[in-house]
């Protein structure tokens, strides 16, 4: 027999197999929406995630469940051909950045986040892309839906009037007490010797003795071996012998002793939140700033702002020196004013060498992302921004509430202006 002859009875063999073997499904599409298909495999793998990450939970039958994965990918579907649409982008620097904050709230790193991932079952790959999608279509959200609502100050001023407005706002204070009693037939000279122990107590918390342990040692009240501590109360739930007192008491401030039945009572305000009072030390700064560009090295520029400090120390003006000097557009055509500065508003490295000024002195040169920095505090002052972060709260509590009504009726819309065919299994 010829090599041509074996070579088509070969295929004449391999053929007939396999017009015989029975045809092996690999994948399969069940839906198609818009210009995307979900595929089986895909339905699978997340209802499989959605079993391990709920183990022990009361979930519902395979068909169920299925239904309610099949409808959030396609939702999911339709939200990332949108994002597509305008643009939105994740990039990887963003999405690792998520990561290792999903990770750190579970007291993990990255590496142990992932083990845990694939110990459940879910590829971290397949995690990966979840979290992907999630920011995705969280920014797609804000962009429709969050663009569209808007908080007036008419709303947060009717809110702050209603009763649930003002018992939302209303200050919360962490309580300290210290009981210094006397019996039910206490002697006028009983009276004075509590009245006097009181009075030396308050002495020595405001000297810098600590209230916990003050209280510890001290205090005849309840909870004492607790330091004392009431736990947190709205202004609405003081006892009745502290209410007119503690509004009035600063966080970290202890009251005079205070009369009642039982003996005297010393209250302390440990912590204070909420309310529209809340007072900050803001700075009246100015600076120069160097930052390095096509002319100039980062060498070079810490040379010069070097040169500078050596002048301002020398009696220059620094007004004079910002205004020749200073990179910051902003700020270098005033004098290198910057205004009131709060806490915080700054770069770290600005806002701590801030901090540590003192009044009129020329800060040594410090280097932050934008440059190098020299400033100085001219004056300092208290100011009450409570009312405003009061308002501030309000305006994002209202914007969260319109947001959870106005998102379900926006994911209900481009469902139903989106082409969706779910196919009947194999």
């Amino acid at each position: 027999m010829t090599i041509n002859k074996l070579i088509f009875l070969f295929f004449l063999t391999l053929s007939s197999t396999l017009s015989q073997a029975e045809p092996v499904l690999i994948d399969q599409v069940v839906a198609i929406v818009d210009d995307d298909a979900i595929m089986a495999s895909q339905l699978q793998q997340r209802v499989q995630n959605v079993r391990s990450q709920n183990r022990g939970a009361n979930l519902p039958d395979d068909s169920v469940l299925k239904k309610q994965v099949l409808d959030r990918l396609i939702e999911e579907s339709i939200q990332l051909q949108l994002a597509k649409r305008i643009g939105i982008r994740i990039s990887d620097a963003q999405l690792n950045d998520s990561l290792q904050r999903i990770a750190a709230q579970n007291k993990m790193n990255l590496e142990q986040f992932r083990a845990a991932m694939e110990a459940e079952g879910i590829p971290f790959a397949t995690a990966r892309e979840q979290i992907e999608t999630e920011m995705i279509t969280s920014r797609l959200q804000r962009i429709r839906v969050g663009e569209t609502i808007q908080i007036t100050d008419q709303d947060v001023d009717y809110f702050l009037a209603s009763e649930i407005g003002k018992m939302a706002s209303a200050a919360e204070y962490r309580l300290g007490h210290i009981l210094v009693s006397v019996p039910a037939d206490a002697s006028a000279s009983d009276l004075q010797k509590a009245e006097l122990k009181a009075r030396a107590l308050v002495a020595r918390i405001r000297a810098g003795a600590n209230f916990t342990d003050v209280a510890i040692g001290e205090s005849d009240g309840r909870n004492a071996l607790k330091g004392g501590d009431l736990g947190w109360r709205k202004e609405g739930q003081l006892p009745g012998i502290f209410a007119t007192v503690v509004p009035t008491l600063a966080a970290g401030e202890v009251s005079d002793p205070i009369r009642s039945s039982s003996g005297y009572h010393l209250v302390a305000v440990l912590e204070k939140r909420g309310g529209n009072s809340q007072l900050i030390t803001q700075y009246q700064v100015r600076h120069i700033l160097v930052s390095p560009n096509e002319l100039r090295s980062k060498d070079e520029s810490e040379t010069l702002i070097n040169q500078l400090y050596q002048r301002l120390l020398q009696g220059a003006d620094f007004a004079v020196l910002a205004k020749e000097f200073s990179d910051d557009p902003g700020s270098g055509s005033a004098g290198g004013d910057l205004g009131w500065v709060s806490p915080g508003a700054m770069v770290p490295e600005f806002d701590a060498t801030l901090q540590q000024a003192q009044i009129g002195n020329i800060s040594a040169p410090f280097e932050t992302q934008f440059g190098w920095h020299i400033l100085q505090v001219q004056a300092q002052r208290q100011s009450d921004i409570g009312k405003e972060m009061q308002r501030n709260q309000i305006r994002q509590l209202l914007y969260s509430r319109r947001f959870e009504e106005e998102l379900p009726l926006w994911l209900r819309k481009i469902r139903t202006e989106a082409y969706v065919d779910i196919k009947e299994p194999a």
